[in-house]
């Protein structure tokens, strides 16, 4: 949710984010570095609309098909943004059956780590039901010679969603970190 009170569609996201990307070389000049921070302080303002996170509702779920909030699978070159939209419907009447399912408002996007601040900043508010806290998970099935890369891009995406002030939980492990 951004200041005006509105949700950013996750399509949005999509677009500003992207699908394919190249890091970009390290800014050249003072100017762009400021310019840098002043992007990642406007990110950090409309995350801290959501709240903190609430240790008790999220520490009891141990699988993401029962995690609510975002969460990221990190991969060699690239991120996998998974965002479980909130159900319209306010009513527990027919939630997850044949008409209102749970896999219909889950929507997964790629990016690229450069692009990752973008990304969760523009997650609507409604989608943090346990407050500032995301998962991630390692990809699955990561050939032997890609577990460095890919270790390397988790430790650079963990630093960069601790800049921006959301918790990140190993649901694997169990633990913050």
């Amino acid at each position: 949710m951004n200041t005006r009170g509105f949700c950013i569609p996750l399509s949005l996201v999509l677009f500003l984010a992207g699908c394919h990307g190249h890091s970009l070389p390290a800014p050249a000049s003072a100017q762009e570095v400021a310019d840098q921070h002043a992007v990642l302080d406007t990110e950090r303002e409309q995350l801290e609309l959501i709240p903190p996170p609430s240790k008790n509702r999220y520490m009891s779920v141990h699988t993401f098909e029962s995690w609510e909030n975002p969460y990221i699978t990190v991969q060699a070159s690239m991120l996998t943004l998974h965002v479980l939209i909130a159900d319209a419907n306010t009513s527990n009447y027919g939630a997850g059956g044949i008409l209102r399912p749970v896999g219909a408002r889950r929507q997964e996007l790629n990016i690229s780590l450069d692009k990752l601040a973008d990304a969760i900043s523009a997650v609507p508010q409604s989608s943090w039901p346990y407050g500032r806290v995301i998962a991630l998970e390692e990809a699955h099935k990561t050939p032997a010679n890609a577990k460095p890369q890919v270790r390397r891009t988790m430790e650079t995406a963990v630093n960069t969603l601790n800049d921006l002030g959301v918790v990140v939980y190993d649901l694997n492990d169990g633990k913050l970190q």
